[in-house]
């Protein structure tokens, strides 16, 4: 390259034909990362977990419309052999399997690798940790650093182009971060209905466009009455219900995670391990396992699920060990209270899907599995081994997960040799803030959800005016 003097205050460039052809394929390659991917609309039915009975995705289907007996609906696929993208597709790699219309910017698809300093202390041999969150050195860059993120990017790929309505969700933290951040970054209009108490989930790499507004229940509110907050909405057509665990897309999103393990580890595992707040997660596995049985790759063995939660906020692990479908008898105001005292707070749904037809129990019960559960201070001691062993700071929830494998060791429920899979559903937030600045939101709007519905409405309604 030379450097030509053109007059005295202005020099130029002489590109060589070489320089030349590397600027042109950087051009070229910046160009392509400009272009949003397309890809068709996944082919998929619905079917009622009671009935069997299979019908078309109308639009945005939370039930079976011809039913009216409560039921979970699953997405059954038109393609059974699921072809795995590159990974530039993000968690639209496993498209094959998720009920999109369309891909957004910004994903990342879970990672699984074989753990050696955990397996090791644990005495195990055959560990695979799946990861979802933040950590450069395993290729995962989920900005919101948590799992949540696989919900909310297929279930807004669920939504169609040209959708009008706005869409709501309610969330206990990690949800309301990821799916805000998606909407933010996608221009979804989006209602975020959180407890005011968790406020404190809602940091951001990015300022939140004004298409997303964030709604809380007032200090001294849990999770439950977010949702009874974002309800009320539910009676004008403005606004469209998420549908929590009932979208298929939201649990067909949280399936990813044993696709990826299933694709690195080459078959399906034999143990799952998982926190779980409202179960969905574990409901999802189940069903990505149902659908890795059926493609005819990964083997034909269903894995044992084992679930765990947060003491004292224990009302599913209550149930099953009392060989209960339904929960068992509860007061309102003594769960909040214990709501308020587990420090994995995403872990606090009091009203989840555990007794209907395709929910946790079924499950669990197909899968031979257990459900364990872990104290604060159980949980916290689990998290420090798992950072000074693994290298990566890890969220309360996922610490629950490590502890609950632990204590499946020692009840006998796994072998030291079995294939598992521990699902990190959080960590690598401490990186995150080391890399990079964030911003703390705030609500735009605080009330009860003992409020009317239509005073609700129309302040909420007046946030997007």
């Amino acid at each position: 390259m030379e450097i030509l003097p053109v007059n005295e205050t202005e020099t130029r460039t002489r590109l060589t034909p070489a320089r030349l052809f590397k600027k042109s394929i950087i051009n070229i390659e910046n160009f392509i990362k400009d272009i949003p991917m397309e890809i068709k609309p996944t082919e998929y039915k619905l079917r009622n977990c009671l009935t069997g009975r299979e019908f078309e995705d109308t639009g945005w289907l939370l039930s079976d419309p011809e039913d009216s007996k409560p039921a979970m609906v699953r997405a059954i696929y038109g393609k059974k052999r699921i072809e795995i993208k590159d990974d530039s597709y993000g968690i639209y790699k496993f498209a094959d399997w998720l009920p999109i219309q369309r891909i957004l910017k910004g994903s990342c698809a879970p990672c699984t690798y074989k753990s050696t300093a955990l397996a090791e202390k644990l005495g195990l041999s055959n560990l695979y940790i799946t990861f979802s969150g933040y950590w450069p050195d395993k290729k995962a860059s989920m900005n919101t650093c948590s799992f949540k993120e696989t919900e909310a990017y297929s279930v807004c790929a669920r939504l169609p182009k040209d959708n009008k309505r706005i869409l709501v969700v309610a969330s206990a933290g990690n949800t309301a971060r990821a799916f805000a951040k998606v909407c933010s970054d996608n221009d979804i209009p989006l209602v975020i209905a959180i407890p005011e108490e968790n406020m404190k989930a809602m940091w951001f790499k990015n300022p939140l466009k004004k298409c997303v507004k964030v709604i809380c229940s007032p200090n001294g509110s849990d999770y439950f009455d977010a949702i009874a907050l974002g309800n009320k909405l539910a009676g004008d057509e403005t606004f469209m219900e998420e549908g929590g665990a009932k979208n298929v897309a939201r649990r067909d999103g949280m399936g990813t995670t044993v696709l990826s393990a299933a694709q690195v580890i080459g078959r399906i595992p034999d143990a799952y391990f998982q926190a779980v707040g409202s179960g969905t997660g574990t409901i999802a596995a189940y069903e990505a396992n149902l659908r890795l049985i059926e493609d005819g790759g990964y083997g034909s063995h269903i894995m044992k699920l084992i679930p765990s939660q947060n003491i004292p906020f224990t009302p599913m692990y209550d149930a099953w060990k009392a060989d209960s479908r339904p929960l068992l008898p509860f007061d309102e105001d003594a769960e909040r209270h214990k709501a308020l005292q587990i420090k994995a707070t995403v872990l606090s749904n009091r009203k989840p899907p555990y007794s209907v037809p395709g929910g946790l129990y079924d499950a669990l019960k197909a899968s031979k599995g257990s459900f364990k559960a872990a104290t604060n201070e159980e949980l916290t001691a689990a998290c420090q081994m798992f950072e000074e062993l693994e290298g990566i700071d890890i969220y309360s929830a996922a610490g629950v997960a490590v502890v609950s494998l632990e204590k499946a060791l020692k009840d006998g429920d796994i072998s030291r040799d079995e294939v598992v899979m521990l699902n990190v559903t959080g960590g690598g937030e401490k990186l995150f803030k080391k890399h990079f600045n964030y911003i703390n939101s705030q609500p735009d709007l605080v009330m009860s959800p003992e409020e009317d519905a239509v005073k609700v409405i129309s302040a909420v309604r007046n946030l997007f005016e």
